[in-house]
């Protein structure tokens, strides 16, 4: 269905945002170009919630791999929901 197609390309592309605001860490100044404010505004908040009881390892922070594999239980999660809801289980 149309619903599931449209839920399945937003966890997509937040999970592109997040590697794309990973990568641009990596780059001096990539934090302060106006495409990563931008995303930064979107996936800073869903970060910190995995950055605040996951401390970095030495000069690597992990939170952000965490926070992606929690993405995707939560869309699984999401996923089984909807198809309780429109009667598929």
């Amino acid at each position: 269905m149309i619903i599931f197609e449209i839920v399945n390309v937003l966890f997509i592309v937040y999970q592109v945002m997040i590697f794309g605001y990973i990568l641009l860490s990596w780059l001096p100044q990539g934090r302060e170009s106006p495409i990563a404010l931008f995303m930064g505004r979107l996936v800073e908040p869903y970060l910190s919630i995995f950055r605040s009881f996951i401390p970095p390892l030495g000069m690597i922070d992990i939170s952000p791999i965490v926070a992606l594999i929690a993405l995707r239980f939560i869309r699984e999660g999401v996923f089984f929901i909807l198809n309780v809801l429109l009667g598929f289980v």
